[in-house]
């Protein structure tokens, strides 16, 4: 029998052997293990460490100083199933190898995943506010993982958009691969969630390069996400949290997950009968009314300097700001 760490080390292999349902089929985990897990790197470090946050803002049990066959990086965290899961959660309640928040410095919870695919139009009063119709299927598109930051780090203004505007969106990330996967089975390939921020260049999205989005939605540094990913044991319902956004502590988004028009999932069940979801792989499920762009009696846009905050009940404030 292999041990853990050469099954996480050797799964890309171990699964060309055994097929792709062998890979995964242990992923399901009991019920208990509510954890707030996050990526992170000590004060003067490069390379990431995966963590329990014990509260939200506190300090961070530092799973590979518990076990240094640990995964250091979240995908590869993920990939391990509900085996680590299990013992991620037992690290947790040891009161052991835990470091100080001020020593280090919180990352984006996913840092490298195969896919970011988002959701347009998917809040009854953000559609609304635009006088949209309710669309009758998820409008699906997608950013680059090279435009993934994390909490605290600057978003980067680009030269070549003067219509920066601001999205909270609730994010849904991916723990078990799957194809075709049905509703009812759906929660069952979701590890989690975490906040995002869709930054959009409304110039690009909605007026240039033929009406595509792709090139407003992933400029560099234009998916902020983070501070943590909170287990789906965790929340009790997470289509009933309170979502808004903030601009130089002013509010402007300020809404409920109830609003959702498609939830988690009816979203993970359509996507995947398109491509295969893999661990690591976050869905940001669009955002609620307040953006810059249909503000009246003009649009107004974010600038240079502007802090934004976008935070999501029960699972934390993501802040960055522009640059």
């Amino acid at each position: 029998m292999l041990c853990r760490f050469h099954r996480i080390l050797r799964g890309d292999r171990l699964k060309a052997i055994l097929g792709a349902s062998s890979f995964t089929r242990n992923f399901r985990p009991s019920s208990g293990l509510d954890m707030r897990l996050v990526q992170f790197v000590e004060e003067g470090g490069v390379f990431p460490r995966v963590g329990v946050e014990l509260s939200e803002g506190g300090d961070v049990v530092d799973l590979s100083a518990c076990d240094i066959t640990f995964p250091r990086e979240m995908t590869g965290f993920l990939r391990g199933g509900a085996e680590l899961l299990e013992s991620a959660k037992t690290a947790a309640v040891s009161g052991k190898n835990i470091v100080k928040r001020d020593g280090i410095k919180i990352q984006a919870p996913v840092t490298r995943p195969d896919k970011v695919l988002c959701v347009g139009q998917n809040y009854k009063d953000h559609c609304e506010e635009q006088g949209a119709p309710i669309p009758t299927e998820p409008v699906i598109f997608s950013k680059f993982s090279s435009c993934i930051i994390g909490p605290g780090d600057d978003i980067l203004y680009p030269d070549v958009s003067d219509a920066i505007d601001w999205e909270v969106e609730l994010v849904i990330v991916i723990g078990k691969a799957g194809k075709n996967i049905k509703e009812s089975e759906a929660m069952d390939h979701v590890i989690g969630y975490t906040v995002g921020h869709d930054v959009s260049a409304r110039d690009w999205q909605l007026q240039k390069n033929a009406g595509q989005w792709l090139l407003g939605k992933t400029m560099d540094t234009f998916c902020p996400i983070g501070p943590v990913l909170v287990t789906k044991d965790e929340l009790p319902d997470p289509h009933k949290l309170g979502i808004r956004c903030r601009v130089n502590g002013q509010t402007m988004q300020n809404s409920n997950t109830d609003q959702l028009i498609f939830k988690t999932e009816t979203l993970v069940s359509f996507i995947s009968r398109f491509v295969t979801l893999v661990p690591g792989d976050i869905i940001l499920t669009g955002t609620p009314p307040g953006v810059g762009v249909f503000r009246k009696p003009n649009p107004i846009y974010l600038k240079r300097g502007d802090v934004v905050e976008c935070e999501i009940d029960g699972i934390g404030t993501l802040t960055n700001k522009i640059v």
